[in-house]
Order: structure tokens, then C-alpha cells, then sequence
């Protein structure tokens, strides 16, 4: 059999958009799943997300900001007491160093207000590309492509790159679509790669986009099984916000009706 012919970059190009367009059409309400009433919340929830579902975070940042409100507040924690209330999220000891860090950062140099600047941002301490761009994107409507585990993942999967660097991942997917397609991209590829396309069974017999992805078959291609894997919304359980949004996360009759496997649902 002879080999397959390398795609072109215009045929790439297309089959990425496709592979948005039908994402948007599956997920018509894709958002952050952090729970967070201001930027100050969101640049907060974002760095404690680290390593950890936003599900967790979702679970602490009540008492969190109750306790401590505003940057200036944050900026005077106490570490073991702001470590006992993020302890849930993991590396709490890390986290609380980067958050009363950044609070202090925001009140030194900012007046205590999160910066509308990408630069500005990552000055701050515990603050990368990713949670830039979230932040921008969330609580400003900068465009910005925010690369987690699972962006990359799917990046990866859909072949629209081979590196693994985050960086070189966002500017490579970059290039294959608009400005300001970004940051609902950026949502609708973490919203599959949470609920269908996962990191160790992928479930590729219950995926809507399925005929556009090069990598179909490395998980399960048994619909039956396949829809056994499904998470979230999709396996008719909610999804990582505590306080979900009034619009609408899925297409009417996107989501069957069947359970999680067990063991999944937290990813």
C-alpha cells in the first residue's frame, strides 16, 4: 500500500477550523470552568488550579475569598493559614508562596489591580503564559491560547503539531486560526479533551469529531464502550464549576444518557 500523502498546510488549515467549528457546534457554551466573580478571583483560581481540577479549586475559593476579598487582603495572609484553607489543591506550600506573592506584586506595583498587559502579567510571581492568557481572555477578551495538559494533548492528537513545548504548541496552533478565535478555541479543545478525549482511554467511538482526527482508534472505537468513558456533562454529571453557568454547555441532545466508568470523572 502506498504511503499516505502528507497533508498540506492548506488542508491543515481547514481540517483545524473544521475541527473548531464542529467543537463550538458540540460545546456551544465552552467556558472557563473556574468559579470567580472578578479578575482578582480568576488570576487566583488560575494559579491554584495548578496540578489539580478546577473542581478543587472550585471547593476552596469560597472560603478563600471570603477570608481574603482583594489583593490587598491576600497580600498580608498569614502562610499557615492560608495554606490550611488551599491544602485541598495540592502543593499548597508552593501555592500560598506564589498567591501572597502576587498579591503583593498587584498592591507594589498595580494599585492592587490585575494588569490588562501579557507582559505585566507574567511578572508576577506563579504567573506563566497559561494563566496570562486565561486571565486576558476570561476577564479582559484578549484572544489567547491557554495550553494545559489537555490543550496540548489534543493538539498533538488533532496533528496540528508535534512539539510538546507549551510555548512552541501555542504559537504553532496559532498560526492555523484567527486572533480572535483564541480563547474559545482555547475552551472548546479542554472542554473535549475533559469529557471525550481523554489522556489514557480516550473515547473515540462516542467522539463527534472523530472523522477529522488523525489519531482515531488509539482509544476505545466500540460506540457502546466508548460511550462508557464519557465525562461530565456528556456521562449526565456536572461538569468542574460549583456555581455552572445559566447558558447552556452542550448542543440539545449531545449528551447521552449513561454513566462514567468507574474511576473516572475527575480529570
Amino acid at each position: 500500500m502506498p504511503d499516505k500523502k502528507p497533508e498540506s498546510r492548506l488542508a491543515l488549515v481547514r481540517r483545524a477550523r473544521r475541527i473548531n467549528k464542529e467543537l463550538g457546534e458540540l460545546y456551544p457554551g465552552a467556558h472557563c470552568e473556574l468559579d470567580y466573580d472578578d479578575a482578582f478571583q480568576l488570576l487566583v483560581a488560575v494559579v491554584l488550579s495548578a496540578q489539580t481540577t478546577d473542581r478543587s479549586v472550585n471547593n476552596v475559593t469560597p472560603a478563600l475569598f471570603a477570608r481574603y476579598p482583594d489583593a490587598e487582603a491576600l497580600a498580608q495572609a498569614e502562610s499557615a493559614e492560608l495554606e490550611a484553607i488551599i491544602k485541598p489543591t495540592g502543593f499548597f506550600r508552593a501555592k500560598s508562596r506564589s498567591v501572597i506573592g502576587l498579591s503583593q506584586a498587584l498592591c507594589d506595583k498595580f494599585g492592587g489591580q490585575v494588569p490588562r498587559k501579557h507582559a505585566d502579567l507574567v511578572t508576577l510571581p506563579g504567573v506563566g503564559r497559561k494563566t496570562a492568557n486565561v486571565v486576558l481572555g476570561e476577564a479582559y477578551g484578549v484572544p489567547g491560547i491557554s495550553v494545559d495538559t489537555h490543550f496540548g494533548r489534543l493538539a498533538r492528537r488533532f496533528g496540528w503539531t508535534a512539539e510538546e513545548d507549551p510555548v512552541k504548541v501555542e504559537h504553532e496552533v496559532g498560526a492555523l486560526f484567527p486572533k480572535k478565535d483564541w480563547t474559545l478555541l482555547s475552551h472548546r479543545v479542554i472542554f473535549h479533551g475533559r469529557r471525550v478525549c481523554h489522556a489514557r482511554r480516550p473515547a473515540c467511538g462516542a467522539c463527534g469529531i472523530a472523522p477529522l482526527c488523525p489519531a482515531f482508534g488509539e482509544g476505545e472505537t466500540d460506540p457502546v464502550k466508548a460511550r462508557k468513558l464519557l465525562k461530565y456533562e456528556l456521562a449526565g454529571q456536572p461538569g468542574q464549576r460549583l456555581r455552572p453557568p445559566a447558558k447552556p454547555v452542550l448542543a440539545t441532545g449531545a449528551a447521552p444518557d449513561v454513566g462514567a466508568a468507574p474511576g473516572e470523572g475527575t480529570e
